[in-house]
């Protein structure tokens, strides 16, 4: 029977000190998001009376309903095509020995460097020019193409890790490069594809600038948008923007709890690769 040390109980009140950080925003956030505009006291005291009117409010006022449709479409179909792209392309970037392997995959690390602001002007002509501006399609291209080298960087780290015994037997037994890949190396690739997943999904939700710039004028906007649409040069109604906060993260953490076991053993596995 193991005792009880100084050790364990620092231990514990490190984590405790950790928790009580991490919740403490989600607790002013909840709070001020159920908390009546009549009610001025301070963000930390808990509300006396609770009201759920914000949500409706922040839901007809931010036409929240739109905006979280096209959030659910631009992140679901950006994710898939970027996953799809990227473990097509780290594999045989991870395989191959040429020196053209080697060049590519620089290449791919190249758009790690370089701020995706400095494309910004020739970007947006060029979405004017295909008649995109406006909808959601021009953010789809524009994350599939931004997230890409991030993604590429994950899968070939972890291809490099995995032995090549399973792939030459699936040759070996009349498997086209293909067939092995889809076959044989893309179900090893689930830690570190649900790894990816939940770092891209994160960064295409909760984007601001794209959006503003890609749908300006128009009426499709995403959640971080029409978020933002609540604050006004005189007036602010702090208690309908942390509602609509909290409307905005419901779907993330949803996602989370349906997929909570197969996102921590994503990660363990990826980190681990």
């Amino acid at each position: 029977m193991s005792r009880y040390r100084g050790r364990t109980f620092a231990l514990e009140l490190t984590m405790i000190a950790i928790a009580l950080v991490v919740g403490f925003p989600v607790y002013v956030l909840v709070n001020l998001a159920v908390r009546p505009a009549s009610d001025t006291s301070s963000p930390i005291s808990p509300t006396t009376s609770p009201t759920l009117h914000n949500f409706t409010e922040a839901w007809q006022q931010g036409a929240l309903g739109g905006a979280l449709l096209n959030s659910v479409l631009v992140t679901a179909c950006s994710v898939a095509i970027v996953l799809a792209v990227s473990a097509l392309a780290a594999f045989p970037l991870a395989r191959a020995t040429a020196r053209w392997s080697r060049g590519t995959y620089l290449g791919f690390l190249l758009g790690l460097v370089l701020p995706f602001q400095l494309a910004s002007l020739p970007l947006y002509q060029t979405m004017r020019d295909l008649g995109l501006l406006g909808t959601p399609w021009a953010l789809v291209l524009f994350y599939s193409g931004l997230q890409v080298p991030f993604t590429v960087f994950l899968y070939v780290g972890f291809l490099r890790a995995l032995p090549r015994d399973f792939e030459d037997a699936a040759l070996i037994d009349g498997c086209t490069p293909l067939q092995g890949f889809r076959y044989v190396v893309l179900p090893m690739l689930k830690p570190i594809t649900v790894t990816a997943l939940v770092l891209n999904a994160v960064a295409v939700w909760n984007d601001f600038f794209t959006p503003l710039l890609y749908l300006s004028g128009s009426d499709r906007q995403t959640m971080p948008v029409a978020i933002a649409g609540f604050v006004g040069q005189y007036v602010t109604d702090w208690n309908l923007i942390f509602a609509a906060l909290v409307i905005s993260v419901l779907p993330v953490l949803l996602v989370y709890f349906v997929l909570q076991r197969s996102i921590i053993n994503g990660f363990a596995g990826g980190l681990r690769g």
